[in-house]
């Protein structure tokens, strides 16, 4: 969806405001394609703070199906998505250092999809889980550690140790 803001570009103080409904259903990067499962209208503020400037201030709430990075179940990530960007119309040179990448401005013409593909990007987690103190799953049987104990061996030997276990199990006989 496209938003014309040739008046707010024009006219000195002008303020506007637009609540829009996002038109994605899913939200696809390199990590992968994960599907929109609700999402409310992103509440936008246009406000002009100079010659041939506007600010764009808003925000939305969005809920995406992922999977969790430990433990590989299906997980809800919500994102409250809160943005604060100054755009400029086509006729100012690029030379301004304050204003964002321009990549979802066409013209007079914001494009919401863009610019919300952009904050989700922004927004998204280093890390998804399904909850804070997931436990994975286990390294040698694969069993969710949340749903149940598997019984394997996690004994790890201290890596520092190495030297002096190789002494005593070289006297060894076999």
């Amino acid at each position: 969806m496209l938003l014309n803001l040739s008046d707010v570009f024009t006219s000195e103080g002008k303020v506007r405001q637009e609540s829009v409904s996002l038109e994605m259903t899913s939200f696809e990067s390199r990590l992968g394609s994960f599907s929109i499962t609700c999402k409310q209208p992103v509440e936008f503020t246009f406000t002009n703070i100079g010659v041939q400037k506007a600010r764009v201030e808003g925000s939305t709430e969005i809920k995406l199906s992922a999977v969790c990075d430990r433990c590989m179940e299906e997980t809800t990530v919500i994102l409250d998505l809160q943005f604060d960007r100054v755009v400029t119309s086509p006729e100012v040179e690029a030379e301004d250092e304050e204003a964002d990448d321009m990549t979802y401005m066409e013209g007079y013409q914001l494009n919401v999809e863009t610019f919300m593909y952009h904050e989700i990007l922004e927004n998204w987690p280093v890390k998804i889980l399904c909850k804070d103190d997931c436990k994975g799953v286990c390294l040698k049987c694969g069993q969710n550690l949340n749903v149940r104990d598997c019984g394997c061996d996690t004994f790890v030997p201290d890596p520092r140790m190495a030297a002096i276990k190789d002494i005593f199990c070289r006297d060894k006989e076999v």
